[in-house]
């Protein structure tokens, strides 16, 4: 399995303006380019003139400061912010229904392990949600396989920086 915190990915927090088709663009431009987005969340942010794109890119289809270039010359991006692991607060939301006929104890153990939710429950099945760090999430989808996973869906990551530390800004637009 990829795992978000890979050498190889680097979280891309872009400061765009609110407008319809801005984030097709950006999508656009990593398709025609090659370039290949591990996780992509966007949403507004206080200001309802701008929305906040939070991108994981794999900098092995291409060099960051490629990707950034290319995405400053996208009119509507304000500002690119490099997010560290250690300089951010990342998290993800992952669902997923495991099969839970005869191992349900143990499925149940792990959700209480990792402080998950249970969302759903039939007698075959449990649908349970996780919200944390990816690493976390990605721990505790390794385990659920182990009883058999029939639907997974993840978020992509969100990262803010971490209070009192400053982001490496690449460039304001």
């Amino acid at each position: 399995m990829t795992r978000p915190g890979d050498l190889s990915h680097h979280t891309l927090s872009v400061l765009v303006e609110n407008k319809a088709g801005v984030l097709a663009r950006v999508a656009d431009l990593f398709a025609r380019r090659g370039y290949n987005i591990v996780s992509l969340a966007v949403a507004p942010t206080s200001d309802e003139r701008f929305s906040r794109i939070t991108i994981v890119v794999d900098v092995e289809s291409a060099p960051l400061e490629q990707i950034v270039k290319q995405l400053f010359k996208l009119v509507n991006v304000v500002e690119i912010q490099e997010l560290s692991p250690d300089a951010s607060v990342e998290r993800e939301l992952m669902i997923a229904t495991v099969h839970s006929a005869h191992e349900r104890s143990q499925i149940l153990e792990l959700v209480d392990i990792f402080e998950a939710k249970i969302l759903a429950v039939s007698q075959h099945r449990l649908t349970v949600s996780l919200e944390g760090r990816p690493d976390k999430i990605d721990d505790f989808e390794v385990l659920l396989r182990d009883h058999g996973i029939d639907d997974v869906q993840r978020t992509g990551r969100i990262a803010l920086p971490k209070i009192g530390r400053q982001p490496k800004s690449i460039r304001t637009g």
